[in-house]
C-alpha cells in the first residue's frame, strides 16, 4: 500500500544516533556509520525523528511499503529488550487533546505553549503594535496535527514572506487566528499538503484562510491547503487573502 513512511539521506548521515532513542517503535539502529530502517513495518510514518537530526538527514516520503505492523513492531520491541507500545500510534495521532504530542524537535524552543492567556495590552507608547500571536510554535513543519492550538480555531495559513511584508499582519490578518507559516517554493509542497490535511481531519475547525504573496512561486501555497480540504472531505469555509511586495493586501 501507498503510505507515509521515513526516508533517510545516506549521504547526509553522520551516524549520530539522534533519532534513534525518539523512535518509540525501535525502527531505527546505527549499522556501518549511518542511521538504517530495520523494517518498513516497525515504523508509522508519523515521524517523531524528524527533528532529532542535526544534519536533516530524515525525511517522511509517501510510497508503496507494507502497511505498519503493530503486532510485529510490540515483538520487535520485545525483542530487543524495550518497553512495547501500549496502543497503536496511528490510532492514537488523531485524538485531539486527551494526547501530549511529542515535540518535532528536540529543541525547548519548539514546545508548544498557550499564549491566550497573557494579557495583550499595550505599553505606554501609543504607537506600539501587540502581538495576535496566540500559540508556539508556528512552523508548519514543527506543529502536530493533533496540537490544542488547532481546536475549534480559526486557522490562518500564511506563506512567511506575509508577516515581514505587510505591516497591519497582527490586527489585520492574524487577530483571534490560529496561525502555521511556511514557504511554498523552499520547502516540499506535497508534504505541507499531507500536513494540512492531517490538521483539517483531527480538528473542528471554523474556517481556514490562506495569506500568500502575489509573486507567482507563492501560489501553490493556497492550492495545496484547496486540495487538502478536498481530500479531507470535510466542508469548511477557505478563504484567499494575497499581499503585495510593497505590504498592502491586494484581495
Amino acid at each position: 500500500m501507498k503510505r507515509k513512511i521515513i526516508e533517510i539521506d545516506e549521504e547526509k548521515c553522520n551516524g549520530c544516533g539522534l533519532c534513534i532513542p525518539n523512535c518509540h517503535e525501535g525502527a531505527l539502529q546505527i549499522v556501518n556509520g549511518k542511521a538504517k530502517l530495520v523494517n518498513e513495518v516497525y515504523c508509522d510514518g508519523l515521524g517523531n525523528c524528524l527533528g532529532h537530526c542535526p544534519e536533516d538527514a530524515i525525511r517522511v516520503v509517501e510510497k508503496e511499503v507494507k502497511d505498519f505492523d503493530f503486532k510485529a513492531t510490540n515483538k520487535h520491541l520485545k525483542e530487543i529488550s524495550k518497553d512495547e507500545l501500549k496502543e497503536n500510534p496511528l490510532e492514537k495521532s488523531c485524538r485531539g487533546n486527551e494526547i501530549k504530542p511529542d515535540l518535532p524537535c528536540g529543541c525547548p524552543g519548539t514546545m508548544e505553549r498557550d499564549l491566550k492567556k497573557e494579557e495583550m495590552t499595550g505599553g505606554n507608547n501609543k504607537t506600539e503594535v501587540v502581538s495576535q500571536l496566540q500559540h508556539w510554535p508556528i512552523q508548519l513543519r514543527l506543529l502536530t496535527p493533533n496540537a490544542a492550538c488547532f481546536q475549534d480555531a480559526d486557522l490562518l495559513i500564511a506563506a512567511d514572506c506575509v508577516g515581514f511584508t505587510n505591516p497591519n499582519f497582527h490586527n489585520q490578518l492574524l487577530k483571534g487566528k490560529t496561525l502555521v507559516i511556511g514557504c511554498p517554493k523552499l520547502d516540499d509542497i506535497e508534504e505541507y499538503k499531507e500536513k494540512i490535511k492531517a490538521i483539517i481531519k483531527c480538528n473542528d475547525l471554523n474556517t481556514i484562510t490562506v495569506a500568500t504573496m502575489e509573486v507567482p512561486c507563492c501560489h501553490g501555497l493556497y492550492q495545496a491547503v484547496e486540495e487538502a480540504l478536498d481530500e479531507s472531505g470535510k466542508r469548511i469555509t477557505l478563504k484567499k487573502v494575497v499581499v503585495g511586495v510593497d505590504g498592502k493586501v491586494i484581495k
